[in-house]
């Protein structure tokens, strides 16, 4: 675990430690969890950066702790993402994977869509 905020205090420092610890892995596949408010831009910085690993960003629309959170689901959907995925940084969110570069947040209806 690199750090523990809510995404919108995440710093481009802070994504700059996010890209090195992608870059120095040793693995080819990596799991991110990351709040949704700015998960597309870390996506966004990881796919410009990374093209020889595969990178599933991930989290949930409801936190854990309320009911109904989607983050459980979100998690087993990422994981089997990674697994599936050709080299890239994608985001698993909605049942969707999206690749980095064609994806928004839509915070009226709650949920990632292409773009």
């Amino acid at each position: 675990m690199l750090f523990l905020k809510d995404s919108l205090e995440i710093t481009q420092d802070n994504r700059a430690l996010i890209l090195s610890k992608c870059l120095e892995s040793e693995e080819d596949f990596i799991l991110i969890t990351h709040g949704t408010d700015t998960m597309v831009e870390t996506a966004q910085l990881l796919g410009v950066n990374i093209k020889n690993k595969t990178i599933v960003l991930f989290g949930a629309m409801l936190p854990y702790s309320v009911n109904q959170s989607d983050g459980l689901f979100n998690l087993g959907f990422a994981l089997s993402s990674v697994q599936n995925q050709p080299p890239g940084v994608y985001i698993a969110m909605n049942g969707q994977v999206f690749d980095f570069d064609k994806v928004q947040k839509n915070t009226s209806l709650g949920i990632f869509e292409n773009i």
